[in-house]
């Protein structure tokens, strides 16, 4: 039996394609969405949101540090669809289990080798 999750991030992000190969590699098929190219509705940024809290923004990116206290201080939602590289990645979905980052913690948790 295949298992398989859905991973939001963005495709030419260097941890993103780690946590795919990892993943594929340990039996896993990866639904992969890059949230640049293929934007999230604000129903799904709600989820994201729900799920991580703000969490999901990544705060050591350059694309934080670029952004004005004005920008910052937007609502998460919003922020993500203004900036979807913002957000902290992989998002990862399997079944009930979700996870942000890429971190010997996740790979533990998804049967990947850490």
């Amino acid at each position: 039996m295949s298992k398989s999750l859905t991973m939001f991030g963005l495709s030419h992000c260097s941890t993103c394609q780690k946590a795919i190969a990892g993943l594929e590699e340990t039996g896993w098929k990866v639904d992969f969405r890059d949230v640049q190219k293929d934007p999230l509705s604000e129903d799904e940024r709600k989820s994201l949101v729900a799920d991580f809290g703000d969490k999901i923004i990544n705060r050591a990116s350059l694309t934080w540090r670029g952004m004005s206290e004005e920008e910052r201080g937007a609502d998460l939602v919003e922020m993500l669809g203004a900036k979807p590289s913002v957000m902290k990645r992989p998002a990862i979905r399997a079944g009930e289990h979700q996870s942000l980052g890429w971190t010997a913690n996740v790979k533990r948790a998804l049967g990947v080798p850490a």
